[in-house]
């Protein structure tokens, strides 16, 4: 077994790159007579010879041709091996996401108090971004709700929201103090294009198997709310949604009978960033509300 010297492996592929050593040397800021010798000391530990150089110049030689693919890859193993552990060791960057309604604060404050050194950003996103958000790395951590396709993700939920139903004012059961499903039987419900969201929200089918009546397609929470106050369709919505208050021709009223909304934190399965786990943490500690719900999806 050789114990390849990743250094010298380096300084081979620098000169494979230029197939110069007076321009390699310039970029590795050593001097010339020393990359060669760097070389030669690769080319022994490996047992072939790697470059040749002619009066033409220098170039690869066929043990080279096929070293220099797996020298790459040795380096760049390397480098993201390097990443990694400093990632994990000192930690000093993390992104939290939040959905609409969702206050996350309380959580990002006491992160911050206990690692006074890092950079803690935080990022709103649309209701249906949390998941790509995560996987593509924009975000390390997200405050949502359910649903959401926990494939690669550790997710926690962290409490209960009561479900309300939106309708415009002048709506016949506008002014009522709780509605049920029964009440609301005929009346259509925005459909959205992501299917589970489109089921969990509007309870299609409802608990006795109809379907749930089909209202306008939308694609956002502006054109829902437009939809509504269009007297088009009502909607069922989470409470804190609407908690900071509503435009001036639409109102809430408490639904009965329904599963509250479930608030979730979700990660990146297998994320050994210190940062992340110290925001699971800190979410579970200051955003959890009475009752706690402590049930956990690694996907």
């Amino acid at each position: 077994m050789t114990d390849l010297d990743l250094r010298l492996v380096r300084y081979f592929a620098t000169v494979a790159s230029h197939l110069h050593y007076g321009r390699a040397a310039a970029e590795l800021r050593i001097a010339q007579p020393s990359l060669s010798r760097q070389i030669s000391q690769l080319e022994t530990q490996v047992g072939a010879r790697l470059l040749d150089r002619t009066r033409q110049g220098t170039r690869l030689t066929e043990a080279g041709e096929a070293f220099l693919p797996r020298a790459r890859e040795l380096l760049r193993s390397s480098e993201q091996a390097t990443a990694a552990a400093r990632a994990a060791a000192q930690p000093t960057r993390i992104t939290v996401g939040y959905t609409a309604g969702l206050i996350v604060t309380p959580a990002v404050r006491n992160l911050r108090h206990h690692h006074p050194d890092a950079e803690v950003h935080t990022m709103h996103l649309e209701w249906n971004e949390a998941r790509d958000a995560l996987l593509d790395r924009r975000a390390d951590a997200v405050i949502t709700r359910l649903p959401l396709d926990a494939d690669g993700l550790h997710v926690t939920a962290l409490y209960d929201e009561p479900k309300l139903l939106l309708v415009r004012l002048g709506h016949r059961l506008a002014g009522k103090e709780s509605v049920t499903l029964d009440d609301i039987e005929g009346e259509p419900i925005p459909r959205f294009p992501n299917r589970d969201f489109d089921a969990y929200w509007r309870i299609d089918p409802r608990p006795d198997g109809r379907p749930a009546p089909d209202g306008p397609l939308v694609e956002t929470i502006e054109d829902k709310l437009e939809c509504i106050a269009a007297g088009q369709a009502v909607a069922i919505v989470p409470a804190a949604l609407y908690a900071a208050g509503l435009r001036g021709d639409l109102t809430t009223i408490p639904l009965h009978g329904v599963e509250p909304a479930r608030v979730v934190v979700a990660t990146r399965a297998g994320d050994r960033n210190q940062l992340v786990a110290a925001f699971r943490a800190s979410a579970e500690d200051c955003l959890a509300q009475n009752g706690n719900v402590t049930s956990e999806t690694d996907g």
